[in-house]
């Protein structure tokens, strides 16, 4: 992102119960929204994949907040177990305590937020919506398991995007049955055709940003 176009950007810590969780915000100049993002299973805030959608949010004037869901000591454990990458209730729990310390920063606390969740992110990011329908005013899911989110997905009520790879065909078939389920929400299925699970494929991720920024601008400003 051009340098002058942000009026902050840097490292924060994210206080959630016991534990303190690493997050990478970046404020643009007069933000229309706020992204948090929920990374999936064995990522983290230095993700490629989404640190390259978050500049395209940034572009659009939405300030982006890319966040660790594990401490270091709990993805050494998850790296043995890949327990707590399954484990939405904890993770949909740090999200909702990175929406709690947003509503402490004066920079931050007046923004419409919305949630951009990544394989099991995308459950804990869904859960959250569901939890905080006041709060949370949009969300959209890349290659994401929205169907690990369970009976929270009838509770929720902001506009959803989920974005697929046209040749993931397993999660492609779980996010048309989440869909289903969201019935109180507009919800909006887009396939990436020939894609797989992480949009590796020419000109996939930069489709997934565009499809995510246009969403985002529409519904949080």
């Amino acid at each position: 992102m051009v340098g002058e176009r942000v009026v902050w950007a840097g490292e924060v810590a994210i206080p959630a119960g016991p534990v303190s969780l690493g997050a990478d915000l970046t404020i643009p100049w007069d933000p229309h929204g706020l992204v948090v993002f929920a990374h999936g299973s064995g990522s983290s805030r230095h993700s490629p994949r989404n640190r390259l959608i978050a500049e395209v949010l940034q572009e659009a004037g939405l300030a982006t907040l890319l966040m660790d869901l594990l401490t270091e000591a709990e993805e050494a454990v998850d790296r043995r177990s890949r327990e707590l990458r399954f484990d939405i209730p904890l993770l949909a729990g740090r999200l909702r305590s990175a929406a709690d310390w947003v509503g402490t920063d004066g920079r931050l606390s007046g923004l419409p937020l919305g949630t951009f969740g990544a394989s099991t992110g995308a459950a804990a990011a869904l859960m959250l919506a569901a939890d905080l329908p006041e709060r949370v005013a949009a969300v959209v899911s890349r290659g994401g398991r929205p169907d690990l989110a369970g009976a929270a997905l009838e509770r929720v009520s902001a506009p959803v995007l989920l974005v697929v790879g046209g040749a993931d065909d397993l999660v492609l078939k779980l996010n048309e049955g989440a869909r289903e389920q969201m019935a109180q929400a507009e919800v909006r299925l887009e396939v990436i055709p020939g894609a797989t699970h992480l949009f590796p494929e020419p000109g996939a991720l930069e489709r997934v940003g565009e499809l995510a920024r246009d969403w985002f601008v529409q519904h949080l400003t």
